[in-house]
């Protein structure tokens, strides 16, 4: 749900946080149509391409399953490799006619890489290993940025906290949560 060119999304909370060598990916189950909470469950995490990589979307889920299928065609393509699907699907992105007009965002892990990827072309690595996108992202990911430095918890168990944290602030973010791991 894009306000403007300035990729704002609503709707949803999506955190990736890698630590020690583990990786989680959790996203809220609230799906709001206006303002009005339409589903509180909804599955914004999953795994793809035979369980290797962990997706979650932010914006009209019919534009993120989209572009999550048409990230796991070019794994298909590039034999797994996450940074060059996540370069070509970000290319298509951007200069096809179509898929331009879509509004999502994602992030997208596998065991050693992170990527946010954008309809604008971007294709961002972060430089702490956390990123967070939608309504809540920049609130959880701040969440997690504090447990990181101040806590000894595992990605999994940061994921979770920052979550629940997001979720009182965000009233687009709720506390049924889905958790991915490697």
């Amino acid at each position: 749900m894009i306000q403007d060119s300035s990729m704002k999304f609503h709707g949803t909370t999506i955190l990736a946080v890698r630590r020690n060598g583990k990786v989680a990916v959790a996203g809220d189950g609230q799906v709001t149509l206006n303002n009005t909470v339409v589903k509180h469950l909804a599955k914004k995490v999953r795994k793809i391409y035979n369980d290797k990589i962990i997706v979650g979307f932010a914006g009209a889920t019919a534009d993120a399953l989209n572009l999550s299928e048409r990230l796991e065609g070019k794994l298909d393509r590039y034999n797994g490799n996450l940074t060059r699907s996540a370069v070509e699907l970000a290319r298509d992105w951007r200069t096809d006619r179509y898929l331009r007009r879509l509004e999502a965002i994602m992030i997208a892990v596998d065991e050693k890489q992170t990527y946010l990827i954008s309809g604008s072309g971007d294709v961002i690595e972060p430089d702490e290993g956390v990123i967070g996108i939608g309504s809540g992202g920049v609130g959880a990911q701040a969440a997690a940025m504090a447990l990181i430095n101040h806590t000894d918890m595992d990605a999994e168990k940061i994921v979770e906290a920052s979550m629940k944290i997001v979720a009182t602030l965000c009233i687009y973010t709720n506390q049924s949560v889905t958790i991915e791991t490697f």
